[in-house]
């Protein structure tokens, strides 16, 4: 089971590192370099996930459509072949608008797209077979093997970039982007060796069922435990997601980091990111999961307003220990939350429910995104200081993590598991479907 694991972790990892060239570098030079709005890149950052409500359809669609007596490997292969196009595209996004702002609109809509495309495809149908393949009792070991090696990935591939591309040249981030797409789908393509047995129809007893966006609604307003998880996992991700694109230029317009500095402060976070995995992996089974899950939501939270403060201080040192503090909690937060989000679905409806999880993890990017880059924009207007566009968001997600760490407490697994197993309402969900 142990190279099952790794190779899930290896899929994660390809899918992870296409997303840092624009979250860590692409973002920088466009916001800062280049002078284009925040909302604008935003607008364009979050259009991939206005697709995230396919997942369930996808979830369901390859549990009753294997493709050569397989389930899972050609939606991965196909969403890993888009993520990787997309990347590789996307610097033309930075060159075309300082040349011609539509094509470079339509480059960023073609890139983005692809990307996002590509990472609903594959995102829920490699969670759904590490589910399939872990078991319940293996399950947290698989979850921090995936991420572990997916931290590893991301700090690797900031490294390279930041060294890549000390400072904006178009050739040579064109030529980055293309280094670390190949290196994506070679990771990619090496998770996916054989790793899904092939699926016997004729063995099978029981078919698989059909959902519908309608019915993933019904699972979750039906069921309330469900209902308070999936806003508990938008105000959750989009807090912590939506800092991805404004980390970089904040460093660079606070304390005049250069973009190869600016580069590395994924590594750094993610450095602690990992730290925190190693610590959760070894609190597993001792301590509870919403306990581990509470103080990765709490340390968060400090980062988030440490961050705060070394903008309104202008301290550099203060900046780095609350980036130091968003990763560490960051990494608690993911390892027990996703560990929680496994125990809250049900054998027979593996699709369904990943779905819609998966549903929520795009719609807070998609909040997170739009609220960082509008609201920034807004604010710096509003006061005539670009900085502080930066803080009030920083402060708004430091709230959002208040909420959720206040609703992790009204999550009941128990609840959750007797309310999807209770007769009446598999019927209320079916009936929503005549």
């Amino acid at each position: 089971m142990f190279l099952k694991r790794f190779q899930l972790a290896l899929i994660h990892t390809a899918v992870a590192m296409t997303l840092v060239p624009i979250n860590s570098t692409l973002n920088r030079v466009m916001i800062f370099d280049l002078g284009i709005s925040k909302t604008l890149f935003t607008l364009l950052a979050i259009f991939p996930y206005l697709l995230s409500p396919i997942q369930v359809a996808i979830g369901s669609f390859s549990d009753r459509h294997p493709v050569l007596g397989y389930r899972r490997t050609p939606y991965i292969f196909a969403g890993l072949i888009l993520c990787v196009l997309g990347v590789a595209v996307s610097p033309q996004i930075a060159i075309l608008m300082s040349q011609n702002f539509t094509l470079g609109i339509i480059a960023g809509v073609l890139a983005f797209g692809m990307w996002g495309m590509g990472y609903n495809l594959s995102a829920v149908s490699y969670l759904s077979l590490a589910s399939e393949l872990s078991g319940e009792k293996e399950r947290g070991k698989t979850i921090a093997t995936m991420f572990t090696i997916m931290v590893i990935g991301l700090i690797a591939t900031g490294i390279a970039l930041s060294r890549m591309v000390p400072t904006y040249v178009p050739e040579v981030l064109n030529r980055a982007f293309l280094i670390v797409a190949a290196s994506a789908l070679t990771l990619g393509l090496l998770g996916l060796f054989k790793l899904e047995p092939r699926f016997d129809a004729s063995s099978s007893t029981t078919k698989a069922d059909t959902y519908t966006v309608k019915q993933m609604t019904a699972a979750i307003t039906e069921n309330p435990v469900a209902r308070i998880f999936f806003v508990y996992l938008l105000l959750l991700l989009a807090a912590i997601l939506g800092q991805d694109v404004l980390l970089e230029p904040f460093g660079a317009q606070a304390f005049g980091m250069t973009l190869e500095q600016t580069s590395r402060i994924v590594s750094i976070t993610n450095s602690f990111t990992l730290i925190a995995f190693i610590i959760a992996g070894f609190l597993d089974g001792r301590v509870k999961k919403k306990y581990v899950a509470q103080s990765g939501n709490l340390g968060a939270l400090i980062g988030f307003l440490t961050i705060v403060l070394s903008g309104f201080t202008a301290n550099l040192t203060t900046f780095y220990i609350g980036i130091t503090l968003l990763g560490l909690g960051t990494g608690l937060s993911t390892i027990a939350n996703l560990s929680l989000m496994f125990d809250l679905t049900v054998p027979e409806k593996v699709g369904l429910y990943i779905g819609a999880w998966g549903f929520s993890s795009g719609l807070s990017r998609l909040v997170g995104l739009l609220m960082a880059g509008v609201v920034a924009d807004v604010a710096t207007k509003l006061t005539g200081n670009a900085l502080s566009g930066y803080l009030i968001v920083f402060g708004l997600e430091a709230l959002m993590m208040f909420i959720a760490a206040i609703m992790l407490y009204r999550i009941d697994v128990g609840a959750f598991q007797k309310k999807a197993h209770d007769p009446s309402f598999v019927e209320k969900v079916a009936l929503t479907t005549e």
